[in-house]
């Protein structure tokens, strides 16, 4: 794992999100580009993130046939990412196809492959927002579900919330990623999160990420927003 587990989620407009990004240059490795950001600016704002000197996961939670996912994933890889997302809910057959593209790919540019990614239950969702899909498992039951199917398809790891970063860390071992959106600092509000867990505790189950969003981008100095977490971090390893 890295020194800093840290991963801040850049879900703003371009403006905003390179302010934040210089602010916390020599703070954090990682960058995430989710929906709001790779739809609004596409493929550049990768390239940009990169020149600024950060890792980027690129979070488009790709979910479609194996055939559009495998040309997604390849096309993410391309662009030297270092993470990206697959929704396991696709199924085995288009995890595989993805893996298998994203590694292609990395290897014909001569990068680093990126690490591929599973995402299982969103934080958002609880039990009740399953029964409403049509999934009579609970939270934690339909993660252990994905996160084997996930494992099998030989994918690098999951994304899950921090409630279920113990019993991904015990499936896929001490290499796996378990990357746990759902982060908030005791201080922080919730807001559309349902199952979340504070820095320490996530670290504490197996999380070898942390994706943290709001409690820093939305405050008005993310760079002491985010000191203030890793000091929490590194408090507790003390």
């Amino acid at each position: 794992m890295n020194e800093n587990p840290i991963i801040v989620a850049l879900d703003l407009p371009r403006g905003q999100a390179l302010d934040v990004a210089e602010s916390l240059r020599g703070r954090v490795s990682w960058l995430k580009v989710g929906m709001t950001l790779y739809y609004a600016e596409g493929p550049k704002i990768v390239e940009t993130l990169h020149e600024m000197g950060f890792r980027v996961f690129v979070d488009l939670k790709l979910h479609d046939i194996p055939h559009q996912a495998s040309g997604a994933a390849a096309a993410i890889a391309r662009l030297g990412a270092g993470m990206l997302t697959v929704h396991a809910s696709g199924g085995a057959a288009m995890m595989v196809a993805a893996v298998k593209s994203a590694r292609a790919a990395a290897a014909e540019e001569g990068l680093a492959p990126p690490a591929v990614l599973a995402v299982t239950v969103l934080t958002s969702a609880d039990d009740a927002t399953l029964r409403a899909v049509g999934v009579d498992r609970g939270a934690a039951a339909q993660v252990a579900l994905l996160g084997a199917l996930a494992r099998d398809a030989g994918v690098d790891g999951v994304v899950c919330s921090p409630h279920e970063a113990q019993a991904m860390r015990l499936l896929f071992g001490p290499q796996g990623y378990v990357v746990t959106p759902g982060v908030r600092p005791a201080r922080a509000a919730i807001g559309d999160q349902s199952r979340v867990a504070t820095p320490t505790a996530a670290v504490a189950a197996g999380a070898s990420h942390l994706v943290i969003g709001r409690p820093v981008t939305a405050a008005t100095d993310p760079a002491a927003a985010l000191d203030l977490i890793v000091a929490e971090l590194n408090g507790a390893a003390s």
